[in-house]
């Protein structure tokens, strides 16, 4: 183009006349208005120039950045380290776990991750096979017509400013070739009108016939995530934090959103553009063509720019307001414990402190926000003036007629509309992306108890349980188990003993599979427990928790939940069993009574016998019992004991206890110390080992009878008080009676403990 123009104006020519073919007189030189079309040329080929240098010095400073970051990565995780710093994990193990921070294997991302965008896209792709109707015909075809309905709306977009300039040509006709009104094609444009944009008929169709497609990518996305954190093992959820993952899970919307953005303002506002630049160059001439490329570059390239300095400020905005949630959500989940210490203020200011630095934050957005605004109405209202400019220079020579001004005019504020889209879609796709990071971590995070692939299901169950040689660790620099091997034999009944930490928790944890044992095997009925399938193994095992938790339901509800099967006598058997029936019955709305939050309208000993119903009911082969008595008082403790039994008989039991005098009839007693079974055997065949469990009896039964004391003294300050209150003496008699009694039956409680073994201890000892 430029030696075109050297050549044409280096030899005689005629100067270019407005409105004239033939041109003007003849010219031997190169005029000012050819020496500034030179001029420009010459910049325009600099520029050209200069962009394509710059974009080759872009690429080769970004390939060496890239290669640095590897090296320094050197012996890092590499491409299987989850996108935004998930941990990995890897043949049911967890690798590179950090166990000096708390939430290592969860962190919330602070800063963009250092990947290209097309990376850090494709980290989303696993989300595509739930937005995809690939299970319904119907919404795949709906799909397709939402296609067809958009490239119309492309095509009407493109008539709307044609009709409008044939308008205003019949309305300036200025030789009055088109009397009267035209009743036809102001129609037209009216029928046209009708049909664009998005409040259109066409967009109103489509929005319509979209609904169905949204709703079904919604809830695939929302029940699998669901269904994946339910999948996760223990370790995921003893570390995370509740208000996390209940925000995280709630933003299945925003991938919803960005995929109907993409799919219905994203690209068509890239056809869009590209009509627009190919329609002012055959409609127009290329200079219009050129002013619009420039706009629609400046604009894109400044709105990106702006939209990256602000991802950082949007990002702590987000973290901000998942921070607000966690307080809030945590604060309301721990409501007991905030009126057992007090500290309504102390939560009232942590959570007002959290609103204010999420209004920090959104200040920053806010403000940013505005300068982008501004910016890009800059650059386009500047585009807009210089077309202005040109098309009225033709008008007024004549070269152009009226109504392609106005159809200039028309198009470019149609134009401006994707393109103020694009400014508000990268907005909204940061933010999309920013808001489903947490589920996107959720989807990465990987179980690491899962099945084997050859694992078989356990059709069904003695009870027979061994543990050979089994090493487990939480921390590997801290083992929990090392070399504990036991057998319990079908039907029998074996309790757990040993200080806290000794490992039996951990015991029942491995025999339901929450974890992973790291040597050794675990065996039911012969079968390693790593070749069963994890649930059916669970549906032989029953387990009665040391604090059971309940839905916010009905009693029949939380009964029926262990067997939805189950009728209604089912429930009152195992009720009646777990001696809870009459008390339900009791209850204003009796099994349709709800129980709460957690089941906190429930006692401790009413939940208990819940929970041991709702285990009868489930009717496994082996039960575990974590301490299912530890804080109840004797006498709801004597009726649980009396359930438990029921519950135990024909079924292998396990038992975690802290009170020995609950599990002396048990048929093997465990004694665990720093991981390792030091002693086993029955009740009387471990007091006469007179080690561990000896001792620890003795304790018990010292600390048994302090308290047997310190409740007879209290009872002789109860009856001098009502003496010296003057109280009758029927009524002294009946206390005196009382406290004979207690210390009768206390005596006779000593006499049964020493037919337990009591004579065994030594001389001098309790």
């Amino acid at each position: 183009m430029l030696g075109a123009s050297l050549s044409l104006y280096t030899v005689e020519h005629r100067e270019p006349k407005a409105g004239s073919l033939r041109g003007g007189q003849l010219a031997k030189g190169v005029t000012n208005w050819e020496a500034i079309e030179i001029t420009i040329d010459i910049l325009r080929v600099v520029t050209l120039l200069g962009l394509i240098l710059f974009y080759c010095l872009f690429i080769a400073l970004y390939a060496l950045k890239q290669r640095r970051a590897k090296q320094k990565q050197s012996g890092a995780p590499g491409e299987t380290t989850s996108l935004l710093n998930g941990h990995v994990v890897e043949n049911g193990t967890v690798q590179g776990h950090d166990y000096g921070s708390p939430d290592a294997g969860w962190v919330r991302p602070t800063k963009l991750p250092s990947k290209s965008w097309w990376e850090y896209l494709r980290g989303y792709s696993l989300f595509f096979p739930y937005l995809w109707p690939a299970k319904s015909r119907r919404l795949q075809i709906i799909v397709v017509i939402c296609f067809v309905l958009v490239m119309g709306a492309r095509v009407i977009n493109l008539l709307v400013p044609m009709q409008v300039e044939s308008i205003t040509n019949i309305l300036a006709d200025p030789e009055g070739k088109h009397p009267g009104v035209p009743w036809g094609q102001i129609c037209l444009y009216i029928f046209y009108r009708l049909m664009q944009g998005g409040n259109g008929a066409l967009g109103a169709l489509r929005s319509t016939l979209w609904v169905p497609v949204s709703q079904y990518s919604y809830q695939e996305l929302s029940t699998a995530t669901f269904e994946h954190v339910h999948g996760l093992s223990l370790d995921f959820h003893l570390g995370k934090k509740t208000g996390e993952v209940l925000s995280a899970l709630s933003k299945g919307s925003s991938i919803n959103t960005f995929l109907e953005q993409v799919t219905f303002q994203v690209v068509p506002m890239l056809i869009d553009l590209g009509v627009a630049i190919g329609y002012f160059l055959i409609a127009f001439d290329s200079y219009y063509a050129l002013v619009v490329a420039i706009i629609t570059f400046a604009y894109l390239y400044l709105t990106i720019r702006l939209a990256q300095w602000r991802a950082e400020i949007r990002r702590e905005m987000v973290n901000s307001s998942r921070q607000e949630d966690a307080v809030k959500n945590d604060s309301m989940m721990s409501y007991e414990t905030v009126k057992y210490f007090n500290a309504e203020d102390y939560e009232f200011n942590r959570y007002r402190n959290a609103v204010k630095d999420y209004q920090k934050a959104e200040y920053k957005v806010l403000i940013s926000l505005n300068i982008m605004n501004v910016s890009q109405n800059l650059v386009f209202t500047l585009g807009l003036m210089v077309l202005c400019f040109l098309a009225a220079y033709q008008v007024t020579t004549g070269q152009k007629k009226v109504g392609k001004f106005v159809n200039m005019l028309t198009y470019m504020a149609q134009l401006q509309g994707p393109l103020n889209f694009f400014g508000t879609f990268y907005r909204s796709i940061q933010s999309a992306m920013i808001n489903s990071e947490r589920m996107l971590e959720l989807f990465k995070e990987k179980p690491t108890v899962v099945d084997e692939p050859d694992s078989q299901p356990l059709p069904s169950c003695q009870g027979e349980i061994r543990f050979n040689d089994v090493q487990f660790a939480y921390d590997p620099r801290k083992p929990a188990l090392h070399g504990t091997s036991f057998c319990c034999a079908p039907g029998s009944t074996t309790a757990l003993v040993g200080e806290s930490g000794g490992g039996k928790s951990t015991v029942f944890r491995l025999l339901f599979r929450f974890y992973n044992i790291t040597g050794g095997s675990i065996q039911v009925d012969g079968h390693d427990v790593k070749s069963i399938t994890i649930d059916s193994l669970r549906r032989h095992i029953g387990v009665v928790p040391q604090d059971t938790v309940l839905f916010n339901e009905s009693l029949m509800y939380n009964l029926k939940y262990a067997n939805p099967s189950a009728t209604d006598e089912d429930v009152y058997a195992a009720c009646r069993a777990a001696s809870i029936h009459e008390k339900i019955l009791g209850f204003p709305d009796g099994y349709n009574a709800r129980v709460g939050e957690r089941g906190l309208k429930l006692s401790g000993g009413e939940k208990q016998r819940v929970a041991i119903a709702r285990t009868i009911i489930k009717d496994p082969r082996i039960i575990l019992l974590d301490e299912a008595t530890a804080a109840l008082d004797s006498e709801t403790e004597q009726h649980i004991q009396e359930a438990l039994e029921k519950l135990s008989q024909g079924r292998t039991t396990l038992v975690i206890a802290h009170r020995l005098s609950t599990i002396t009839t048990a048929d093997q007693i465990l004694v665990l110390h720093s991981g390792q079974v030091v002693e086993h055997g029955t009740h009387e065949e471990l007091l006469a080992l007179k080690g561990r469990y000896a001792s620890m009896w003795r304790k018990q039964i010292r600390a048994q009878r302090a308290a047997e004391e310190a409740k007879l003294l209290s009872d002789r300050a109860e009856k001098l008080r009502k003496e010296l209150q003057g109280d009758d003496s029927n009524s002294q008699s009946e206390d005196e009676r009382n406290v004979n009694s207690q210390k009768d039956d206390s005596q006779a409680a000593a006499g049964t403990g020493s037919a337990h073994g009591h004579h065994d201890l030594p001389h001098g000892h309790p």
